[in-house]
């Protein structure tokens, strides 16, 4: 029992303790944390379509821009037309004594608002791809993560209406609380401007809640069809595996921790642009699924960390110490680099290096890399005959 639940107690306890240490450490890391637990979310919700079911997935970010939306619609001044409030932190009346023009609903309900209605649209996204296998059904999903973005960055103008208010975007989003603390302390944001614990709890939380879904879907009825289905799906169908169904709700809960990323992100950032949910975005939690191992929980989680630490804290660094030894040695073409930018081509090692060592992933799934090594076999000894 110790050995298979002591470690993950310790990492969760070091996750809650994190604060502190960045705290006694004078680090300055919470941001940059922040931002990487969005993308373990992100990746663990990804996990459930192509690794999981076997699905291939290249248009997910449209899940994280809706539940983000879903917030910037639901959370701020934008329908300037109304006025509601639904067990909001933010007090009734603003500054001028004046009803809070816009709609403003608890942030704990627009999760499960957000998380619902990417569920909704994982199904809508998911029904045309049924019958579609491989390099299609890629493409099918890479169109619809094309469309989505593209939907709200013309947005301002439907039928005479601003849905989305373009490339503007939506800004002022309302932050995070507790209705019933005091005044001075009912939402994250009045906790102070450089107080980010409350987010980092937060989001702490969304992750851990993300993970023990994953485990429980991994281990029920359900992940086993969707295992069955990424094995062979003909196989799958023969064994009574209802494809439709197992497929629908693999894009339909991959959906759901997309739109709840997306709603953090949209109240920790408090502004929302369509241009922040490009397609880069969808390939880099792609990545972040392959590199740590298809199928793998705790690979994924890694592989995200690895990506997003490297992006945030490991290419800066490298960028100081380039600069130091340009200016070192008189050479102004060091001293002028811009390591950061050349984030994606290292990406790209990274993966061309893991398929050719390590095709499974840092820490593979089990089952998934008997699967690589049966393929591996048939190959070898189709080369021999």
């Amino acid at each position: 029992m110790l050995k298979r639940f002591g470690p993950p107690a310790g990492l969760i306890l070091l996750a809650f303790l994190f604060p502190l240490v960045n705290g006694a450490l004078g680090t300055n890391l919470m941001f940059p944390v922040i931002v990487v637990a969005v993308y373990v979310m992100l990746a663990l919700g990804l996990n459930i379509v192509v690794g999981f079911a076997g699905l291939l997935d290249l248009g997910f970010v449209a899940f994280y821009a809706l539940g983000a939306y879903v917030v910037g619609w639901l959370a701020s001044t934008h329908f300037k037309e109304v006025s509601f409030s639904l067990f909001s932190a933010l007090p009734a009346q603003g500054v001028s004594g004046r009803e809070l023009p816009g709609i403003h609903v608890s942030f704990w309900l627009l999760l499960i608002l957000a998380g619902a209605f990417a569920a909704l649209w994982g199904v809508i996204i998911g029904a045309p791809t049924l019958r579609l296998r491989g390099d299609y059904l890629a493409i099918v999903t890479l169109g619809f993560g094309e469309i989505i973005p593209r939907f709200f960055l013309n947005g301002d103008d439907i039928f005479g209406y601003n849905l989305t208010n373009g490339t503007i975007g939506i800004k002022g989003i309302d932050s995070p609380g507790l209705p019933f603390l005091p005044d001075s302390w009912r939402t994250w944001q009045q906790f102070g401007t450089l107080d980010l614990d409350p987010w980092y709890y937060t989001i702490l939380v969304l992750v851990l809640v993300t993970i023990f879904v994953n485990i429980r879907l991994r281990d029920s009825r359900l992940g086993r069809a969707w295992i069955a289905v990424r094995e062979d799906e003909t196989a799958a169908a023969a064994m009574g595996v209802n494809l439709v169904t197992a497929k629908l709700w693999a894009y339909a809960l991959g959906a759901v921790f997309g739109g709840l990323a997306g709603a953090f992100y949209g109240a920790f950032i408090k502004s929302i642009f369509p241009t922040s949910f490009s397609f880069n975005i969808s390939v880099l939690v792609l990545c972040m699924v392959i590199l740590g191992g298809m199928g793998s929980i705790y690979g994924v989680i890694l592989g995200a960390i690895l990506l997003q630490g490297i992006n945030f804290y490991l290419l800066p660094q490298i960028n100081e110490w380039v600069h130091a030894i340009g200016d070192a040695l008189s050479s102004p073409l060091l001293s002028d680099a811009d390591i950061p930018k050349y984030n994606y081509f290292i990406f790209g090692v990274l993966l061309v290096a893991m398929m050719l060592l390590r095709p499974e992933g840092i820490i593979p799934n089990r089952q998934r890399q008997e699967e690589l090594r049966e393929e591996d076999e048939s190959v070898v000894e189709t080369a021999r005959v």
